[in-house]
């Protein structure tokens, strides 16, 4: 036990004038943006690290039917870079190690002062200045810089992002048009956090954000679909992380019919039980799920989803819009296999309030 964690002198807010203490709210509103935001990308990684996984394992039993060499196990371990070694770059890292986890040898750190990061250096994390070769190393890259530098860094990665490359931005202040057109780059996430006037006292100022998302009560607050905390995520987010992980399977060069399978297991099998368990009917994944009834009507089994713009698919309408904001099930259901990934599992008078997000228009 830390004995000195409820030391007044130790807290935050003491020594601030009594005067002062209505904008004590901005802190916790910093804090809580920045859990949230990392426990988004924390849950983005651990998807995509169950995918490429699952990905690995189809290549793996298809090798040894067919007699083809098989690839390591590394050649489709996902691999993170952050770009940016401030104070969020290093809240990131640290909830990426403990909590996806990550290996030391899968996540790489660029920034413009490597020396200050003797702390990752020690646990085995490359650490340099050389966005460039980050972004042709990586799988998913994070964006934690400044507003200042965005320009500058998106002219110096773009001619070396390949197109399967994840950009995830956390600089609030560009919108994604912008993004798109300074990286000449489609695949491209960005969340966006609208922030209410009653914002809760639940973050907890002082606590580290990998120990903060153990706490069910922030855990929960950070649900996807969850208004508490005061800060409500655009869905349109969601629909991007599904749209990700479809691209990630289009990449491979996957049948359109695997791919569904796929999400329906990594989504929905623990549905899939509990629905058997009280004999309620449930419906997967289906082609016009995610592509016009049209398109899907003329998609072969074999054929691959087509290649998705992920900045149109959170900025426009999309067949999986009504899907995400209208069943009720599934908003259920992912919000107990979020708490679930991080290890924290929800009775029935737990599950939180539900929130369909805000507009981006």
């Amino acid at each position: 036990m830390d004995m000195l964690e409820d030391l007044e002198t130790l807290q935050s807010e003491y020594g601030i004038q009594e005067e002062d203490h209505s904008w004590l709210y901005l802190l916790g509103r910093s804090h809580g943006l920045m859990t949230k935001a990392c426990a988004h990308a924390t849950f983005f990684c651990k998807l995509l690290h169950n995918l490429r996984k699952s990905l690995q394992e189809k290549q793996t039993s298809r090798c040894r039917l067919t007699g083809l060499r098989e690839d390591t196990p590394d050649d489709d371990a996902l691999k993170v870079g952050i770009i940016g070694g401030g104070h969020l770059g290093k809240q990131l890292a640290h909830t990426l190690l403990q909590l996806v986890p990550i290996p030391a040898h899968s996540l790489r750190i660029s920034t413009r002062r490597p020396e200050a990061l003797d702390e990752f250096k020690k646990l085995g994390i490359q650490c340099f200045y050389h966005n460039s070769s980050l972004v042709e190393w990586a799988n998913v890259i994070f964006l934690c810089c400044l507003p200042s530098q965005l320009s500058s860094i998106c002219v110096e990665i773009q001619t070396s992002l390949g197109k399967a490359c994840i950009v995830y931005s956390f600089v609030a202040a560009v919108p994604l048009p912008r993004l798109k057109l300074l990286l000449n780059h489609t695949n491209v996430l960005r969340p966006q956090y609208q922030c209410v006037e009653d914002l809760a006292s639940i973050w907890g100022a002082n606590k580290e954000i990998s120990a903060a998302l153990q706490d069910p009560v922030i855990l929960q607050a950070t649900c996807p679909y969850s208004p508490a905390g005061g800060i409500i995520l655009n869905i349109k987010w969601l629909e991007g992380v599904f749209y990700a992980a479809i691209n990630v399977c289009t990449e491979k060069d996957m049948p359109h019919s695997q791919v569904l399978q796929l999400l329906n297991e990594l989504f929905l099998s623990k549905h899939f039980e509990a629905c058997e368990k009280d004999r309620v009917s449930f419906q997967k994944f289906q082609a016009q799920d995610f592509v016009s009834k049209a398109y899907a009507k003329n998609l072969s089994r074999k054929r691959p989803f087509p290649w998705f713009d992920l900045t149109a698919v959170q900025l426009k309408e999309t067949p999986f819009s009504q899907y995400l904001s209208h069943s009720t099930t599934f908003q259920d259901n992912l919000t107990h296999l979020y708490c679930d990934s991080f290890g924290i599992t929800l009775t029935k008078e737990q599950e939180p309030e539900v929130s369909t997000g805000f507009s981006s228009q």
